[in-house]
């Protein structure tokens, strides 16, 4: 497959991508941008959420990790489910009952404006470092297959993807997202899908013939019951609840869009659908990472060392030319989906939560608005650049590691306003935040580093619920109760 048709078929993509954003960023007011002025039918969100839930880590890497891993991924998908019903029953009637844009203005109601900003700043910081390393892995596959060929630098590649972001989101908003999330979601599904039968069809096996193969392979384990090991399920489990309600709940990016809908039982209704879907598509990629080492297996094809570069390899050299193509647009989908909604979220909270702006129409505050949109995608932009200079995929593993340690304060933060009725002094807010995120930095490091005091302890997914449990602490040492006369401390 030349790289030439493969660049017409990502700009035939972009292409449609532009139509919508078109169709759908026309006369777009403060309000369409912020919230699709509040008429984002639930199962469009619901479909289009698999994208953003997904990204390209999961489209290359979960396949890659079968190996490895077995399916241990699993138990953590099936905490997701339990955490998505939380912040259905929880978190979603809390945010529609305060109308919120941000839902870090919920801190700023409870608490006051030091803690709305210390949140704001934690998700800022864990969205581009999430959203770097995702972007980064797809545009490496991209460059790798597509554009080395070309003699096009990888800064070029990287600047070119960004940029292509920018020219459908920054008007639309979350209005145009909805949208191209569901075309998106839907692009990504049928690689994975027509990937699965492509296989099975070199392979002559039916349904029956596909379980078997997977069970043959010995990759297939869901459950480990080993407790000081990562894999061990209880962490797995509660860890996956916690983090879904983390970075699904708590992140302005996941919000937005479930905060669009046009009333809370039809946002509640988008994330119990959603809540389903991630069970039935992860269990997708699992099963195609199995599959891809047992076709190879019967090729007796050697595959590459790293596991995210499994599925690349065969797509581009052994399935055919169609496989290759739908691999491409798959990941194409996975790489624009991953991205695009946080330019649009990122500026939602640093407008709101840092400038303190209110949503309406007037011209100088879309320029505003788009001025910091550009800005998020040239920090962006050098983001994924830093990834690049140490070139080494293995740092992609250990994103969501890293969420632990930066999404652990939100969860302490958002728990102690919820579960007590007491205040922490604003201004210490911040230090608790940062001594907590400290804590569990020293403790992920240590457990890397195989220390002798965690006695083979390894610290997995319930490193986040660590963290939100001493951050919680720490506000509890910092707060008074509530006066009857205040609501938030000045």
């Amino acid at each position: 497959m030349s790289s030439t048709f493969i660049l017409l078929c990502i700009a035939g993509y972009f292409c449609l991508l532009l139509l919508i954003a078109y169709i759908t960023g026309r006369n777009a007011d403060s309000s369409a941008y912020f919230l699709g002025s509040k008429q984002s039918a639930w199962y469009v969100v619901a479909f289009g959420l698999i994208g953003d839930s997904l990204s390209g880590i999961t489209y290359i890497s979960v396949p890659g990790s079968v190996k490895a891993a077995n399916f241990n991924y699993f138990q953590m998908v099936l905490g997701y489910v339990i955490g998505y019903w939380a912040i259905s029953y929880i978190l979603l009637p809390l945010y529609y009952r305060m109308q919120l844009t941000s839902i870090y203005t919920y801190l700023l109601n409870r608490i006051g404006s030091v803690s709305q900003k210390t949140g704001a700043f934690f998700f800022i910081l864990s969205r581009l470092i999430g959203a770097g390393a995702r972007l980064f892995l797809a545009a490496i596959v991209l460059q790798r297959f597509v554009f080395e060929g070309l003699g096009v630098p990888f800064p070029v590649t990287v600047a070119t993807i960004i940029a292509l972001m920018l020219l459908y989101t920054y008007r639309g908003g979350i209005k145009t997202l909805v949208w191209t999330d569901m075309m998106q979601s839907s692009f990504l599904l049928l690689g994975v899908i027509l990937t699965i039968l492509f296989i099975a069809r070199e392979m002559q096996l039916d349904f029956g013939g596909i379980v078997q193969t997977v069970k043959d392979t010995g990759y297939s384990q869901v459950f480990f019951w080993d407790w000081q090991a990562k894999n061990y399920f209880w962490k797995q489990f509660l860890g996956g609840a916690f983090i879904a309600i983390c970075m699904t709940g708590l992140d302005q990016n996941m919000m937005q869009k479930n905060l669009s809908c046009k009333s809370l039982p039809e946002a509640q209704k988008n994330l119990n659908a959603f809540s389903i879907i991630v069970v039935v598509v992860n269990l997708f990629f699992l099963t195609l990472g199995a599959l891809l080492y047992a076709y190879a297996a019967s090729k007796q094809l050697v595959v590459p060392e790293r596991g995210d570069e499994l599925f690349p390899f065969l797509a581009f050299n052994h399935l055919g030319q169609f496989a290759g193509l739908v691999f491409i647009i798959g990941l194409t989908a996975a790489t624009f989906n991953s991205a695009d909604s946080v330019l649009t979220t990122l500026t939602t909270s640093f407008y709101i939560d840092f400038l303190g702006q209110a949503t309406d129409d007037e011209n100088s505050h879309r320029r505003l608005r788009t001025g910091i949109h550009i800005s998020f995608a040239v920090i962006l932009f050098l983001v994924v650049l830093l990834f690049g200079l140490f070139n080494d995929q293995s740092m992609i593993f250990t994103v969501m590691e890293i969420a632990g340690i930066t999404y652990g304060p939100l969860l302490g933060l958002f728990a102690f306003g919820i579960l007590t009725s007491r205040i922490p002094a604003d201004k210490l807010v911040p230090l608790i935040c940062m001594g907590s995120a400290g804590i569990c930095t020293f403790l992920y490091l240590s457990s890397k580093a195989k220390a002798v005091w965690l006695q083979g302890y390894q610290v997995g997914a319930e490193l986040l619920i660590f963290n939100g449990i001493i951050t919680f602490i720490g506000l509890l040492i910092i707060s008074r109760k509530r006066e009857l006369s205040r609501l938030k401390v000045d």
